[in-house]
């Protein structure tokens, strides 16, 4: 059995962009996380459940980064293929309303320059595998985002938009995502999950 445990990136500080030439994608991959993001990241990484990791994998973004660093001794890798969702848009207010549902009732669907959920899913399943054949003797924490993780568990779960997620019929999550957000999943050694939990811990 190999166990990976996943994480949403802490609480982020989002800035207001004044006169910043970036993208509004570098905008986004850019933010930290805010001084309660630091403390709350500070406090899960005392936890039992959550130390002693062999190797932590953030995405590229800054506030997965900044949360990671507090479950590592020494080394972070970091993997562009478990950073989030991209929108392909210029201005918040190019989204269109309702995206995200639109984007989990259509695994397929997406604006011309970003990504559909399906796309999301298969290069967040292609690394894991690549985790899984090459790191499956270390205890291994990913720090990702909330909607890219939930299309990568829709893989093998039941996700609602809106309400609980179910792994062979059984609620494991209710939809409500935290900052710190973490799971556990077990696979077999044919990469089968066998297993989810939602890690609630204090």
């Amino acid at each position: 059995m190999k166990t990976i445990y996943f994480m949403r990136h802490s609480e982020p500080l989002k800035p207001i962009s004044i006169n910043n030439k970036d993208s509004l994608q570098i905008q986004n991959e850019k933010w930290g996380l805010t001084i309660n993001g630091e403390k709350l990241a500070k406090k899960k990484s005392q936890l039992n459940e959550l130390a002693n990791f062999d190797m932590v994998i953030s995405s590229n973004y800054v506030r997965a980064i900044s949360t990671a660093k507090y479950f590592t001794k020494d080394k972070l890798f970091i993997d562009d293929n478990f950073g989030e969702r991209k929108f392909g848009i210029n201005n918040w207010d190019e989204l269109p309303k309702d995206f995200g549902k639109k984007q989990f009732d259509d695994f397929n669907y997406k604006l011309p320059n970003g990504e559909s959920i399906n796309e999301v899913i298969n290069r967040e399943y292609n690394s894991l595998i690549n985790i899984l054949n090459n790191y499956s003797d270390k205890k291994v924490l990913i720090v990702g985002h909330s909607t890219a993780l939930a299309a990568l568990f829709s893989k093998w779960c039941e996700i609602d938009y809106t309400g609980d997620y179910k792994f062979r019929g059984k609620t494991f999550f209710d939809g409500k995502w935290e900052y710190c957000e973490t799971f556990k999943l077990e696979f077999d050694d044919d990469h089968n999950l066998i297993n989810i939990e939602n890690i609630k811990l204090n």
